[in-house]
């Protein structure tokens, strides 16, 4: 971890410096004594956390974070004599906020939270660009099948799923080993196919799923496990018990709590990605 330290007192920088180093696979990339100084340390050096003082002359702490707003902003450490602060520094999502004169066990406490925290960041993004390129292999192969009349232009020569499913089913089971393209509805005495390129999520309710379409929701009888097994992995995945989503509306991931994540649709719809299927999406998309 690369670590910079912003503090206008020389000494507190020497006791930041010593606890810093004291840690294991840490660099420090550099010292500022003033706010302007550590906004210029910042934009050039990229550090991943920055362990900065609230009180400094000219541009406080706050000021530094308000200056890089748009650009790089790396994990922050609040240390300062001031506790008065401290519900500022949590607004703006510090990782922690350690009071002058620095215990040695408060201080690596923070650091863990830090290092903690970048790991997430960091499986957050590696799963993130793994999102990106199962959208654009999906995306690839959609417009393959399409070249080749496999499309929703040309159901028929592909086989649907839908097509083999046994009387009274709801069309979903998959057949010759290729994945649905349709789901079959029943609503108010009349029966459609939905598309399943056109949904952009699906949620379990006990006995029934709910296929998310725009802003319309379409309910069918239907065990959501047995609902995964007929869609396609490259473009859809289960990040959570109730969830599965179109990869292809995922617009961006953040983190969330305990591990976890917030999906972030296209339309802002804002889904949960649980610890537990975290792992099983990497796998799915990191082929």
């Amino acid at each position: 971890m690369r670590v910079l330290i912003v503090d206008d007192e020389r000494l507190a920088r020497q006791r930041v410096r010593r606890l810093v180093q004291s840690e294991a696979d840490v660099e420090v990339v550099g010292e500022a004594e003033s706010g302007h100084e550590a906004v210029a340390l910042i934009r050039e050096l990229r550090p991943d956390l920055v362990c900065l003082d609230v009180q400094m002359p000219g541009l406080d702490g706050f000021g530094v974070l308000r200056e890089l707003d748009g650009g790089h902003v790396p994990m922050i450490l609040f240390v300062t004599a001031y506790d008065e602060h401290a519900q500022r520094a949590f607004d703006v999502h510090a990782v922690d906020y350690v009071l002058k004169p620095v215990d040695e066990d408060r201080f690596r406490a923070a650091f863990d939270k830090a290092r903690k925290q970048r790991a997430n960041a960091v499986a957050a993004v590696r799963l993130g660009e793994l999102l990106e390129t199962v959208r654009r292999l999906a995306g690839g192969s959609a417009a393959m099948a399409e070249a080749r009349g496999e499309g929703a232009g040309g159901a028929m020569r592909g086989g649907l799923a839908n097509e083999n499913a046994p009387p009274g089913g709801n069309g979903v089971g998959s057949a010759s080993g290729r994945f649905a393209s349709r789901i079959l509805v029943k609503q108010d005495g009349r029966m459609f196919f939905v598309k399943t390129a056109e949904i952009d999520w699906i949620e379990a309710d006990r006995n029934y799923v709910r296929l998310h379409v725009g802003k319309t929701a379409h309910t069918i009888r239907e065990r959501i496990g047995h609902l995964e097994e007929t869609l396609d992995p490259r473009v859809f995945a289960r990040i959570h018990r109730s969830t599965i989503v179109n990869l292809n509306r995922v617009r961006e991931m953040q983190q969330w709590f305990s591990g976890d994540y917030v999906v972030i649709l296209e339309d802002g719809t804002r889904l949960r990605l649980s610890r537990h299927y975290r792992d099983r999406v990497e796998k799915q998309v990191g082929v």
